[in-house]
């Protein structure tokens, strides 16, 4: 693949793929559809083309959200243009995730939810039966529950048998209280006939774990990462019975900011880890929820000033979610050792990470965040949100990502 030699300094929303001026490596950015893009992720399709889904609108948690599509063909350097795939004028549609199956059909998976109130989310579905061109009707996959709603966030896992294993988390209501995130938990949900029918694994003690990533190792070892909502450490769980349970989470070396992090198991078992070396250590200022903009009936006039939020009034000894975290740098990490070690690290982008603001039509938000990481031969494909206003894709290839590492 050739592409256009520029200085990237200054990216331009075109979609057409630009070397960097550091050896292997190539990036743009995907054009935006909308105001706000967030929440990317990754897939190949059958065809050997590359897709990326994400949400776009005015803001999220406002219901003109809804998911978007691009595709890099195989063998082209300009993405396509954006292709709008939800339009649910009631909910806000966010964290779209592709499923790539068997015979060419592709899921499009996504959560929709009232206002800024994840507590309301379900997963939303459309299948496609030609490898993503055209697309089937949309239908509630995963309703939401009395007590919580369902997000997803990272990638269906398909064991040899061809058991799925898709990630939740639940948004955990309290009774008098508008959600921030203290209660929310991890599940995974199994399906041994092909999707008909799901049964759930809660994962043990996982309380302020959420964003799970599961791969698998070649000696059929499930590991999976998480996003802490206390933005303390990135969480590392790991399964030997096929997803049927799961340790514990404990903290891994790395930070988080209670942020979205993804990874990839390689070939040769390394892992490749996209996420923002940053935790609540390097936090100055405070925000109650990235949904603090949002009233009911959708944008507020005025970001609120940033808060610590105090404990939940039901339980007075649970911990509270931190947010306000800088969303900096965008990191690529690489451990050998199914993730209790990560020697490799090589910053891709790097900033203030200022994201107090989740207003995206004053262009005050910083942030770079929401990985999502998907390989093909010897290159990485990574995206991410480059200040709310666009998703980012850089192509790293092995030159780049050990060529300084350390």
């Amino acid at each position: 693949m050739s592409t256009a030699t520029a200085d990237t300094t200054t990216l331009q929303p075109d979609g057409v793929l630009r070397d960097h001026a550091e050896e292997g490596r190539h990036e743009t950015l995907l054009p935006p559809p909308r105001v706000q893009n967030h929440a990317a992720n990754l897939t190949m399709l059958p065809d050997g083309s590359l897709a990326c889904v994400w949400f776009s609108g005015t803001q999220e948690g406002v219901a003109d959200i809804s998911v978007w599509f691009s595709r890099l063909p195989a063998g082209e350097t300009v993405w396509t243009q954006p292709v709008q795939m939800s339009d649910d004028s009631t909910r806000s549609e966010q964290n779209p995730v592709l499923h790539v199956r068997d015979g060419g059909e592709v899921w499009l998976l996504w959560t929709s939810q009232h206002a800024g109130n994840q507590d309301t989310a379900r997963v939303q579905r459309r299948i496609s039966n030609d490898g993503g061109n055209t697309w089937g009707p949309v239908h509630t996959m995963v309703a939401e529950t009395p007590h919580a709603g369902v997000f997803i966030r990272q990638p269906l896992t398909v064991l040899p048998s061809g058991r799925l294993l898709l990630p939740i988390f639940y948004c955990v209501r309290t009774p008098g209280e508008k959600w921030v995130g203290n209660r929310d938990y991890s599940a995974v949900l199994i399906s041994d006939d092909d999707g008909s029918t799901w049964r759930e694994v809660v994962v043990p003690d996982s309380i302020g774990c959420v964003h799970m990533n599961i791969g698998r190792f070649s000696d059929g070892t499930l590991v999976a990462l998480f996003r802490s909502r206390w933005a303390d450490s990135i969480y590392r769980s790991v399964s030997t019975d096929d997803g049927e349970s799961w340790s514990a989470p404990q903290p891994t070396e790395l930070p988080n900011n209670n942020s979205s992090i993804q990874f990839v198991v390689l070939p040769d078992d390394r892992l490749a880890l996209v996420y923002n070396h940053s935790s609540a250590a390097d936090a100055t200022d405070r925000r109650l929820s990235l949904y603090d903009e949002i009233d009911d009936d959708g944008l507020a006039e005025g970001a609120q000033q940033p808060v610590t939020p105090e404990p939940s009034a039901i339980d007075a000894d649970a911990r509270t979610a931190f947010w306000g975290a800088p969303r900096a740098p965008m990191t690529l990490a690489i451990s050998r050792d199914g993730g209790l070690t990560w020697p490799v690290r090589r910053t891709v982008e790097d900033g203030d990470g200022y994201c107090l603001s989740n207003n995206s039509r004053d262009a005050l938000n910083r942030e770079l965040s929401y990985p999502s990481i998907c390989v093909d031969g010897q290159t990485l494909h990574v995206a991410f949100t480059r200040f709310r206003q666009a998703i980012e894709y850089v192509g790293l290839d092995n030159s780049w990502v050990y060529g300084s590492a350390t």
